[in-house]
This record gives C-alpha cells, sequence and structure tokens, in this order.
C-alpha cells in the first residue's frame, strides 16, 4: 500500500476496494458506480451528515437516501467505515456494528444485512428501501416535506427540534424515470430549501452511453423547476465537491441540484468508463489492476486499514454525537415547556396514535337512500385527523372527489413554504411521486394518506408496493371504485385493480359496503402499524345498513363476517358480497328464502383482514360444509375461488365497462339482485345433481 497518500484517499479507496472486493465475492452486483463515487460518500460521511452512529435514530438527524440503489455497497462500506449500530426491534442500539466486515463479505447472501439493494429496517443507516429508480428521490422530498412540518408544528421558540436536512444520490436512471421529474417539479414548487439531490453524470446506462436516449441538459430542466444547479466538473476534486454543498447550506429558498461528473469504475485499466462494469463483477484482472492503480496491495482482500476507520470516527461524527446529546437534553426542557406537545411527539416518534384517539367515533343512522362511501370516508378521515395532529395527506388534483381535505381549522390550511404546518397537501397530477413521497413522510413517522380514482393506482403502483415491502403505514382513499363510475366509461372504471392490489403481500385492501363498515375500515387502518392500507370506495350512493336488523359494522375487523344469517340457522347457500354489491345479496337472500332456500349474507370487505382470522371463525363464516356460494363483486374473478371452491359461482365482470349510467350498467353486466339468485339456484342443482 502507497502510505505517501493522504489519510483522505485512503479512506475513498477503502471505499472503493471493499465494493470492488464484495462484488466479486458475490460474483453479481454493480462495482463502476461504488468506485465512481466513493469521493462523495467520504465527504457527506465524513464531514457533512449530521447523524450519530451511536444512535442511528436521533430523530433529528439528516437524512441520506441511496437513490441508485444499485450502488449499494457505497453504502455499506461507508457505515461500516463510520460504525453506524444495528438497531434491535426494540428501537434500541444493539451494540453491534450495523454493517461488520463479516457482512460485507456476505454481500447479496441469504441473511447478510448487505442485500443486493438497501433494505429499510434490514440494516441501520440505510432510511429507505431502494432500487427501482426514482423511488429514492421522490423519497426524499417527502422527508424534505417532513422536516418542514415537524418543524412548523413542533418547534417554538428556544426549542428548534427540527431543522434537518435530506441529500439523495441519484442517477441518469432516477432522472430519466417519470416519478423523478414529479417530485422534483414538486419540489421546487414548494422551495425546498433543506433538500440536495447530487446527480452522478457518469453518462453510462446498462446499454451504453446515455446519448443513446438521454441528451436533454438536465441542469436547464431543473433550473425551470425552481432548483439551485451547481456543477462539480471531476469527482475527485474533494475541494469542490465542499463548495457545492457549501453553496446548498448557503441557499435559502430553492432546492439544490448538484451536478457531479464522475467515471464509472474510476482506476480500472480497461472497463473505466464502460458500460460492462456497471451491472457485473470486474473480474480478478481487472481488479487487480484498479488497486494498482490506487496504490492498493493486489493481492489482499477486504482490507480496512486501522488509521482509515480512526480517521472516520473522529472530529464531526464526534462533534455529532454531543449535538445528538444536546438534542435530547432540549428535549428534556421541552418536556417541561410543552407537556402536550410532547406527549403528541412521543406517539409521533413510537408509532402510538393518542389517548381518546377513537373517542365519538362515527356512526351513521340507517338510510335507505344512504351515501357514498367517500362521502362517509370524508366525514370519519375529518374526524380522525382532529384526534390525531400528525394525519395529513391528499390528492392528485382529486380533493373535492375524493374527499381527502381537513376542514377544521386545526387542519391549518395548506402545506406550503409560507405555511408548513399545513395538513392538506396538493399533489398535482402526479400519483406516481405522490406515492414515493408519502413514503417518505411515513419513514419520518408521519402518518401520511394520498387519495385518488382507484384506477389511477396503476400510476403509483410501484410505490405502494415499496410501502408495502417496508411495512409503513401509509393510507390510500381511492375512490370511483367500479363501473358505478358511471358516464366516465372504460378509462376511469377499475375492474382489474382489486386483484391487482390484492397480490401485494402485506397490503391491507378494504372495500366497505356501507357508511358504518367504512368508519370500522378507519379504525382498522388507522391501528396497523406494520404496512399500507387501502380503502376502496364508492362514487354512487349506497343504502346505510339498518344494525338493528343486521349484524354489527364492526365485523369489518375480522374482514369477513355473517351480515344476514339464514333462516333457521343453518344455509344452503352462502352469498359473499364486498362493497357495493353487499347490498345486491341481501335483496337476493330475500328473494331465496321466499322460496324456501336458506340463505346466509356474509359481508366480506378484505380479504387479508379474513385471512387473518384463526381458521375455527373462518371455518364458521365460510362452513366448509355449504359448498353452494356465490360471490358477487364489480371486479374480476381472479382470486375469487379460494373462497368459492368448485361449485361456487361469480358474479362480476370479465370485460372492461363502458359510458352509461350506472344503474344502466350494472344491469347491462348482469350485477343484479336476478342474477344473483339464478347463479345461487345454478350452484344448488349442480351440487344435487
Amino acid at each position: 500500500m502507497n502510505r505517501a497518500v493522504s489519510v483522505e484517499q485512503l479512506a475513498i479507496n477503502t471505499i472503493r476496494t471493499l465494493s470492488m472486493d464484495a462484488v466479486e465475492a458475490a460474483r453479481s452486483g454493480h462495482p463502476g458506480t461504488p468506485m465512481a463515487l466513493a469521493p462523495v460518500a467520504y465527504v457527506l460521511f465524513r464531514e457533512r451528515l449530521r447523524y450519530d452512529p451511536e444512535r442511528p435514530h436521533w430523530p433529528n438527524r439528516d437524512r441520506f437516501v441511496l437513490s441508485c440503489g444499485h450502488a449499494s455497497m457505497l453504502l455499506y462500506a461507508t457505515l461500516h467505515l463510520a460504525g453506524v449500530q444495528q438497531v434491535g426491534p426494540d428501537g434500541q442500539p444493539t451494540g453491534e456494528l450495523a454493517v461488520p466486515l463479516e457482512a460485507i463479505r456476505q454481500f447479496r447472501q441469504l441473511g447478510s444485512r448487505c442485500p443486493g439493494h438497501p433494505e429499510y429496517r434490514h440494516t441501520s443507516g440505510v432510511e429507505t428501501t431502494t432500487g427501482p429508480l426514482g423511488q429514492g428521490v421522490a423519497n426524499s422530498v417527502g422527508m424534505a416535506i417532513a422536516a418542514k412540518w415537524l418543524a412548523g408544528y413542533f418547534n417554538r421558540p428556544g426549542f428548534e427540534l427540527f431543522n434537518f436536512r435530506v441529500y439523495a444520490l441519484c442517477s441518469d436512471g432516477d432522472l430519466m424515470e417519470g416519478i423523478g421529474a414529479e417530485a422534483a417539479s414538486l419540489a421546487g414548487h414548494l422551495q425546498l430549501d433543506n433538500l440536495c439531490w447530487i446527480y452522478d453524470d457518469n453518462r453510462i446506462t446498462i446499454e451504453g452511453p446515455t446519448s443513446l436516449a438521454f441528451s436533454e441538459d438536465v441542469g436547464m430542466r431543473f433550473s425551470s423547476y425552481g432548483w439551485n444547479v451547481l456543477r462539480v466538473a471531476d469527482v475527485n476534486e474533494l475541494g469542490c465537491l465542499r463548495s457545492a454543498l457549501d453553496g446548498f447550506n448557503q441557499e435559502p429558498d430553492r432546492p439544490t441540484l448538484i451536478i457531479v461528473r464522475s467515471i464509472i469504475a474510476w482506476g480500472a485499466p480497461t472497463k473505466q468508463n464502460h458500460h460492462e462494469a456497471h451491472g457485473a463483477p470486474l473480474g480478478d484482472q481487472e481488479v487487480r489492476g484498479a488497486k494498482a492503480f490506487y496504490g492498493w496491495p493486489e493481492d489482499q482482500q477486504f482490507l480496512v486499514p486501522p488509521e482509515v476507520v480512526e480517521h472516520f470516527r473522529q472530529g464531526h461524527l464526534a462533534d455529532c454525537h454531543e449535538q445528538a446529546d444536546q438534542w435530547y437534553a432540549m428535549l428534556a426542557e421541552y418536556r417541561k415547556a410543552y407537556p402536550d406537545l410532547a406527549e403528541q411527539l412521543d406517539c409521533l416518534l413510537e408509532g402510538r396514535l393518542p389517548d381518546g384517539w377513537d373517542a365519538d367515533w362515527p356512526s351513521f343512522p340507517p338510510d335507505p337512500k344512504g351515501m357514498a362511501t367517500r362521502v362517509a370516508s370524508g366525514k370519519v378521515l375529518n374526524h380522525a385527523a382532529q384526534r390525531t395532529a400528525w394525519l395529513l395527506g391528499g390528492s392528485a388534483d382529486l380533493g373535492p372527489s375524493n374527499r381527502t381535505e381537513l376542514s377544521f381549522p386545526e387542519a391549518h390550511g395548506d402545506f406550503s413554504v409560507a405555511n408548513p404546518s399545513g395538513r392538506n397537501f396538493h399533489f398535482g397530477v402526479r400519483e406516481h411521486a405522490m406515492g414515493g413521497i408519502c413514503n417518505g413522510l411515513a419513514l419520518c413517522g408521519l402518518r401520511p394518506f394520498a387519495g385518488t380514482f382507484f384506477v389511477f393506482t396503476d400510476y403509483m403502483r410501484p410505490s405502494m408496493r415499496l410501502a408495502a415491502m417496508m411495512g409503513l403505514p401509509v393510507l390510500y382513499i381511492l375512490t370511483h371504485d367500479s363501473i358505478g363510475v358511471g358516464e366516465d366509461g372504460p378509462t376511469h372504471q377499475p375492474v382489474e385493480h382489486l386483484a391487482a392490489l390484492r397480490a401485494i403481500p402485506n397490503m391491507v385492501v378494504i372495500r366497505p359496503a356501507d357508511a358504518n363498515e367504512t368508519a370500522q375500515a378507519y379504525r382498522v387502518a388507522l391501528q396497523r402499524r406494520d404496512g399500507p392500507t387501502a380503502l376502496v370506495l364508492t362514487r354512487q350512493n349506497l343504502p346505510v345498513l339498518d344494525r338493528s336488523k343486521l349484524a354489527p359494522a364492526d365485523g369489518l375487523s375480522k374482514g369477513a363476517y355473517v351480515l344476514s344469517e339464514a333462516a333457521g340457522g343453518k344455509p344452503d347457500v352462502l352469498l359473499i358480497g364486498t362493497g357495493s354489491e353487499v347490498h345486491l345479496c341481501l335483496a337476493a337472500q330475500q328473494q331465496l328464502q321466499a322460496e324456501g332456500i336458506p340463505t346466509r349474507v356474509i359481508s366480506m370487505p378484505s380479504w387479508e383482514l379474513f385471512e387473518a382470522q384463526p381458521a375455527e371463525y373462518r371455518k364458521e363464516v365460510l362452513p366448509p360444509s355449504c359448498l353452494a356460494r356465490v360471490a358477487v363483486e364489480a371486479g374480476v374473478r381472479q382470486g375469487w375461488e379460494r373462497y368459492l371452491g368448485p361449485q361456487g359461482r361469480f358474479v362480476g365482470m370479465n370485460s372492461f365497462g363502458a359510458s352509461a349510467p350506472e344503474k344502466v350498467l350494472y344491469k347491462h353486466f348482469g350485477i343484479t339482485t336476478e342474477a344473483i339468485v339464478a347463479r345461487a339456484k345454478e350452484a344448488l342443482q349442480a351440487l344435487r345433481q
């Protein structure tokens, strides 16, 4: 090793060589970007980021998002050198490194804390799960908004509890993806001066040079968004990097984009600046050549010079530890001065709901004319938000239709740079960014909700999937849920979307049958701490069912329940409905029982909640002995087989919708009481034969 190089350069080269060695050991991975961007990671984690390795969950820490998640070894190597500790399930540091050297040796292997792409909650110091390009930068916008909101709501004179900054490292791919453009546009509009994206302008993608498909002037684009755009001509010039970061710190009212020119696989003899270095190991000879270029022992793997560790953990990080101590001391004084706010902050940070959050929970009297479940949702949302101050969010320009607007005075109106404690967010027509931003809000402890038409979940499904993967309690308010949309036609009528959302692991989907089931759906959703919930709601009015004659709506918490029992208590037929089709099942029950066919009606608003119940309960609701079953849902059949069995029948959709009034469409597509009765008789007849 060339000991004549500075300890700074030694630290940078340690990040590079750890990354190369890990990818070679795994025989897969992305070595080129960590080799190029090691100087950025060094300057950020060694000098700029305010974080405490011993308390990685310090609430006012700066956030770092590796949006180009394929460069995961860049982050793992840096977390190792910084000595970031792993946090246990109880939220407390375990005393062990989040990324020990052995984990780096086991890069991309089962159980290692160094998976192929960074995973939230798996490795402390990883602020969000990244890999799908563009998601991380959208998350970073949510985090920056969260910092502003937390400051606006909790800070008081002499108590600046929240002022953290957010840094995101992004690639060409992050800026090509539409979600990146959506998120950047909104960040510029909101003047998020606490947000810095560092763009790795290496001009290489998997297929070859970016010139194959990407020729825009990124700086001009971001200037038009209202960003402060700075440039670093060579990533290896640390002074230029530091000056650019100083420019971010001095910017008073704009987010900052730092465009950094780098050479992928810097130092590799034949593969630097070549797309082959992007997504595959370099190979032994190329690694040896790169190490020789760095003045590194060619025959040594996973070498971490002790002076690098000492250098990394001195100075700035010691100051950060002291700042964290001061912050917690300030919080203790804050508790004395503002005990009510401190209690709210404790709830937020611990993921708890405040005492009395469900007091005087809304209920709705029976009403044959009824109301749309989206209308009931708006009433319940406003009730809940009055008791949980960090329940906030908005819609993708559909607030009046989704009924997502918080209208009470304590909601403080619309979020903006001038009104950072506002709880109504205007995401614009940006569903994908809205989903990613809400994930960022949730990652900072807030309880965000996102509203749109159900059909437009197609635009934000990747963000919804990541919310489920990370276990984030994001609430999706999805209205206009079926052909009941009516005249807007098939482009706006979701038919396959229930099946699509139900396919996402850890996503709870709830389609309530009336206003009171909607109220109970909120009770369930708000108590979830380990994953997102999608409320699927109608545009059209539904009867508010008479619960004095039917089972109480709190049966929703079990996913499915016997809404109306068969005459005599032993059914010959089971009618299983969701949402707007449940009242059709009740009407069919009356007809069937008038003909002497004992019929049970089951409301099944949530498959996921039902599957979580004990087997005994599921058998009580769906007795195995009763094989004549009809499921009724204004969507496709996919997935219903698990409840219908081989003799069951389905009343629903097997095509796209059409443009016509809602009642005309239900008749046209055969989702009627008469059709349910006919299918029930068919099922019975088939069993008798």
